[in-house]
């Protein structure tokens, strides 16, 4: 167990929950909430790079044959940790606004629900393996992420950025929906027994 707790991929998810309050961090850099192009930018690489250890670290468990239960726990804890500070950094900061408010409450109630269920069925000795749609739905929830932290920063590289950003995040709530519906219903057989 100690030998895979300091493990490269173990690191790579230590490194994505401590990217959480830099994240944060670079919207407080004047004591206040504020989203300048300079924070934006910098939030934008510490989310880039948190997004790809999110790969990595459980590719590389896997090749290098380091993979652990500590792992297993610790990396989609590290994943919803990144996602719902950005999105709640990004609902106060005014990017996420109106109805696409709508569309991050979706992915926060599912990623709440799905750890409840999860935390459950593991009491049970039940498994719920990660489904391919899931992994497209982080696949397109971390990308709509880095669009909405670059924002109006990075509009004058990216034209229409911000809106791809929040249509991205759409398509991932949809996403949310189904992944979470089919987790719901693989483990309420279960529940129910």
């Amino acid at each position: 167990m100690k030998k895979h707790i300091f493990s490269l991929p173990n690191l790579l998810t230590y490194g994505r929950i401590i990217a959480v309050p830099l994240v944060v961090l670079c919207f407080f850099l004047e004591g206040r909430l504020k989203s300048s192009d300079p924070a934006r930018w910098s939030a934008f690489v510490i989310f880039l790079i948190a997004s790809i250890t999110d790969f990595f670290d459980g590719y590389l468990a896997r090749i290098w044959q380091q993979t652990s239960n500590f792992g297993r726990m610790l990396d989609p804890i590290a994943d919803k940790l990144l996602v719902s500070a950005c999105l709640l950094l990004l609902a106060a900061d005014g990017t996420i606004a109106g109805w696409t408010l709508w569309a991050a409450i979706i992915i926060l109630c599912r990623e709440i629900l799905v750890s409840g269920l999860r935390e459950y069925l593991a009491k049970l000795k039940v498994s719920m393996p990660v489904s391919r749609m899931a992994k497209w739905k982080t696949i397109v929830q971390l990308t709509a992420l880095n669009f909405l932290l670059i924002g109006p920063a990075g509009e004058r590289f990216f034209p229409h950025i911000a809106s791809l950003g929040l249509t991205l995040l759409w398509i991932a709530a949809i996403l949310t929906l189904i992944t979470g519906w089919d987790y719901f219903r693989a483990g309420l057989k279960h529940v129910i027994n």
